[in-house]
């Protein structure tokens, strides 16, 4: 299991996601932004690029002897790497030599990402047409072969950026959905069964292991399983704060207080108006009076994200939100009051 004392990311960083298509500009923006103790850089992801570039193909195209090609329906589980394999695979290695570059001599904590094996056993389908999440056998084969597939990624990060204090994200945003089966089948006339929450929480446990520093899980959707994501091992949660209600509180509250580091994402992912820097954290403020946590507890507790990836937002909001969020940080830190 993870050692919670570790967990800590720095006061900012982003989630993954950016838009364009251009991986050293991206990644120039990412160091540029949170290096020197500014926060937490991350290797970024350029969905715009097509699929294998995604979210779902590009953790695809780390799997060990698992392949997976494109389909009208998404990405389909095959027999044999195919170009859509070889593309994610052409993707990631440049960024990697993006962020190689902009990383010359770095030490400190970097985040690298990958899908989480219950959001990928809910997109990725069978033969079939079916998603891996209808098979429990299958979802232990995805999950085995992702667990390969990254030590091999994390250990290529080490040899690249040797200075770097890895973190590893795991997105899970179809993880609440799995848990109450609400995953639809291919037909949409009914959804997947729940799988056993024990059988949730090991898969997890199993997937942190891979890694020998802190694991965080993302999630923007409502409702996240704080938890479970706890016992099984998870150093840090990255939440969508405006998802937030007061009926979430003792969940919060328990968490910070088994020193589970709260990733708060305060800054829309999407272009509009950003608020001034101590305007974006005042809903943490009121949180953690609400809660009756010590206020200078906050910068040892807290780090702050845009709400989710950055995508879908114009470049010029993208490269403000994530300075927005260095700048919230630092307020959060002078004024925790």
């Amino acid at each position: 299991m993870n050692d919670n004392k570790d967990s800590r990311l720095g006061p900012a960083t982003g989630i993954g996601s950016l838009p364009g298509t251009d991986p050293r500009e991206a990644a120039k923006t990412v160091v540029g932004t949170f290096g020197e103790g500014q926060g937490t850089p991350f290797l970024p992801e350029l969905p715009a690029r097509g699929p294998g570039a995604d979210m779902i193909g590009r953790t695809a195209g780390l799997l060990v002897e698992v392949y997976a090609r494109v389909e009208p329906s998404g990405w389909r589980i095959g027999d044999r790497p195919g170009r859509d394999t070889r593309r994610a695979h052409t993707w990631l290695r440049q960024d990697l030599d993006a962020l190689e570059e902009f990383t010359q001599g770095y030490e400190g904590p970097l985040k690298v990402q990958a899908v989480g094996p219950w959001t990928l056993a809910a997109a990725l389908e069978l033969r079939g047409g079916e998603a891996a999440l209808s098979d429990p056998g299958a979802c232990r084969d995805l999950a085995g072969s992702l667990a390969e597939g990254l030590r091999e990624h994390l250990a290529d990060v080490r040899r690249r950026v040797p200075g770097a204090r890895i973190v590893l994200q795991y997105d899970e945003p179809s993880l609440t959905a799995v848990l109450r089966g609400q995953i639809r089948s291919a037909s949409g006339y009914r959804t997947y069964r729940a799988p056993d929450r024990q059988t949730v929480e090991g898969t997890l446990r199993d997937l942190f292991a891979v890694h020998d520093g802190p694991v965080v899980v993302h999630s923007c959707a409502p409702d996240v399983p704080f938890a479970l994501l706890h016992r099984a091992g998870a150093a840090g949660v990255s939440f969508d704060f405006a998802l937030l209600t007061e009926r979430d509180d003792d969940v919060i509250g328990e968490a910070v207080e088994s020193g589970t580091r709260l990733i708060a994402g305060v800054v829309p992912g999407t272009d509009g108006p950003l608020s001034d820097p101590a305007g974006s954290v005042m809903g943490v403020r009121t949180l953690w009076r609400r809660l009756g946590l010590r206020p200078g507890s906050l910068s040892e507790s807290v780090t702050l994200t845009p709400a989710c990836g950055l995508a879908g937002a114009s470049p010029e909001y993208a490269r403000g939100a994530l300075a927005h969020c260095v700048r919230a940080a630092r307020s959060l830190a002078d004024d925790p009051e």
